[in-house]
């Protein structure tokens, strides 16, 4: 009897222990269930992605920190002595027409107000012909409004030049009569060819016009008695060039969309546009069609006489002259190098890119959060920016006509005297996007096709595109340059940018990577790309911190200046706070000041510096908190290593485990 009664005690318990399970496992598949979520791609973060995070930015000062050495410089193109009102009795009117993408033209505009001032001339609002090529866009926004505030640029200047919004109506027939003595200057254009040449012209006729089309029209380094007209394109560029409301509005609020992710984020601008590519001689670098396509293009510049160069080069030998881009996956690898972690924010700017989105594959592998502006804006926003068009006809491409079976016998009795081969398998379809783009004429005709209506649109599209990133590329915490002053002599997004950000703040991280020296180092460890050994990232790490610092700066002035003012306006847009420390005057071959030579800044600016000094030391012990980035080096170094022997190699992808997800 006390034996059944353990037994049934025994199987009360087993049920009562199954029941619970049962219990328990439903549950939590009632849970699990409601936490699945089919994934769903965003065309945007939502607006209130940032208070919902809720989380202050913290930056870690060997990656996003201040460059110390370069904070007492600071921004001043205002007009120092001798510098007068425009007198109201001009020579006469310039009108311009500019031709080129987002950076010929933002650099052709300081320097047509620049050659108005010279000449006492009225400048007229000039002409973008990337916008008004475009039949059928918005039109709300003409020519120059279509990128800039036209009330703000002509407010801005009212004391440096006069500034019209169209020519008066007797000269206006007069221009439609091509009766207007017209000019193309180069972008090398010298002072003397305006005052000896233009200058008598403009006094005669009253009005001249320019056409613009290698981005700009005025040289770039003049004499040191000029340097007013130096601060007046200073002025222009980074005062009196205001993006329309619209763009600046929505390029606030991405920055605050990533501001709103709680971490810094680093701007990457690739570079790689077919023009600068086929003119450097890179088409060995691609694959594919986009190989033919870039030599199609170096064949037309031969043709046209914009260059003077062999059709076949060697790309890997133009690569190792630095003439050639540094590639996506180059750009990752150096970056991790440095220390920055997988989880980093990078910012992808450039509204276009050779080579496509595959390019980039190996940068996002690297780096998951690699944004653009289609991560950061809805298709709403975008079209909003667009504004209104006039919708493009309709495509009227149609595939060839089937042949009938009557057709296909006669053909075949004039196929000529048998034996004959036997008759071509049925031809597969042709779909219609084989027949648009690239692959409607690389195979089938030795010239390009002229641009149809929907490639007009999307150049005038690019300009807005442009704008967007170079509003996100200046508030970045760091930005990398894949490819800038290639040589070519025409200006770049990416070294307008590093010039834009060293006139407002030049203390901000800029990397200035030399692409010759990249690509030494890069040959060394090519076998080894992503188990790099130790002695290799302390190269990569000396050669990137150094192009942050004062010798990154006065390389970029010997080679950038030159070619564009605007990448390098030091120093006569600058000013240095008074300092204890000795300043080194560094000048060039030609006495130019390339470093050094800044104005002593006001008392105000004195003042103002001071209080963000409190203001940084009272939040110094934040930064001593926190983990160091670097302290998780890219690769560790063993004992063997230390004592000669071989170097042990760390994979790329290991240094993110044991990172701190505060950092």
């Amino acid at each position: 009897m006390p034996f059944l009664t353990k037994i049934k005690w025994v199987v009360l318990s087993v049920v009562t222990l199954s029941l619970a399970s049962i219990i328990i496992h439903l549950s939590l598949t009632k849970l699990w269930a409601v936490n699945i979520v089919q994934y769903k791609a965003l065309p945007s973060l939502p607006e209130e992605f940032g208070s919902v995070l809720g989380r202050q930015v913290i930056k870690n000062k060997k990656l996003w920190g201040s460059i110390e050495s370069l904070e007492t410089l600071q921004p001043n193109a205002n007009a120092r002595s001798n510098y007068s009102v425009p007198k109201e009795q001009s020579n006469g009117f310039i009108y311009a027409k500019v031709f080129g993408g987002f950076a010929k033209i933002r650099s052709s505009i300081p320097d047509l107000v620049a050659i108005s001032r010279i000449l006492n001339a009225t400048l007229v609002i000039p002409e973008f012909q990337e916008s008004t090529r475009s039949k059928g866009i918005s039109s709300k926004f003409k020519s120059f409004s279509y990128l800039y505030n036209e009330e703000q640029f002509i407010t801005f200047l009212k004391n440096d030049v006069i500034i019209a919004k169209s020519l008066p109506e007797s000269l206006m027939e007069r221009r439609r009569r091509n009766e207007i003595p017209t000019f193309k200057p180069t972008s090398s254009a010298s002072l003397n060819f305006y005052i000896e040449e233009i200058l008598p012209k403009l006094k005669k006729s009253k009005v001249i016009g320019l056409i613009i089309a290698d981005g700009g029209a005025l040289q770039s380094i003049l004499p040191l008695s000029m340097a007013e007209i130096q601060r007046l394109r200073c002025r222009v560029a980074f005062h009196a060039l205001q993006f329309r409301p619209e763009i600046q509005t929505l390029g606030r609020r991405m920055v605050h969309k990533l501001r709103a992710l709680g971490q810094p984020f680093l701007a990457f601008h690739p570079g790689l546009l077919r023009e600068t590519l086929a003119y450097n001689g890179c088409a060995e670098l691609f694959q594919d069609v986009h190989t033919e396509l870039i030599q199609h293009q170096r064949s037309q510049m031969i043709k046209e006489g914009i260059l003077k160069d062999e059709l076949n080069v060697d790309s890997h030998l133009r690569r190792e002259k630095g003439l050639c881009p540094i590639m996506p996956e180059e750009v990752g690898i150096l970056l991790r190098v440095m220390g920055y972690p997988a989880k980093t924010i990078i910012y992808l700017a450039g509204s276009e890119l050779f080579g496509g989105q595959r390019a980039l594959i190996p940068l996002r592998s690297m780096f998951i959060n690699t944004l653009d502006r289609t991560s950061l804006c809805s298709e709403k926003e975008l079209s909003d920016l667009v504004g209104p068009e006039t919708p493009l006809p309709v495509n009227s491409f149609r595939p060839p006509p089937t042949k009938s079976e009557k057709e296909l016998k006669e053909e075949w009795k004039k196929a000529g005297p048998r034996p004959r081969p036997l008759p071509p398998p049925p031809g597969r379809p042709i779909y219609q996007h084989e027949k648009e783009g690239w692959y409607a004429w690389i195979t089938e005709t030795p010239t390009e096709p002229d641009p149809s209506p929907m490639d007009l649109r999307m150049k005038a599209h690019r300009l807005l595109w442009d704008a967007l990133d170079y509003i996100v590329s200046l508030e970045a915490d760091a930005f990398f340059p894949g490819f800038n002053n290639d040589g070519s002599g025409w200006p770049d997004f990416s070294s307008l940018v590093m010039g834009h950000r060293l006139y407002e703040t030049a203390s901000f991280r800029t990397y200035r990577p030399d692409r010759k020296v990249v690509a030494e180092l890069f040959n060394t460890t090519r076998e080894n790309l992503y188990h790099p050994k130790h002695n290799w990232t302390i190269l990569v790490q000396e050669h990137l911190n150094k192009s942050l610092t004062e010798e990154g700066l006065i390389r970029q002035s010997l080679l950038s200046k030159p070619a564009m003012f605007l990448s390098h306006p030091f120093p006569e847009c600058s000013c240095r706070i008074a300092s204890t420390k000795a300043t080194n005057h560094v000048k060039g071959e030609n006495g130019q000041v390339l470093y050094g030579g800044e104005d002593i800044c006001p008392k105000w600016m004195q003042h103002a510096n001071d209080a963000g000094k409190l203001e940084k030391e009272g939040v110094k012990s934040q930064d001593e908190g926190l983990a160091d980035y670097e302290s998780n080096d890219f690769v560790d170094e063993s004992e063997s290593d230390k004592n000669g022997s071989k170097t042990s190699q760390t994979p790329l992808w290991d240094q993110d485990e044991e990172m701190d997800p505060n950092d």
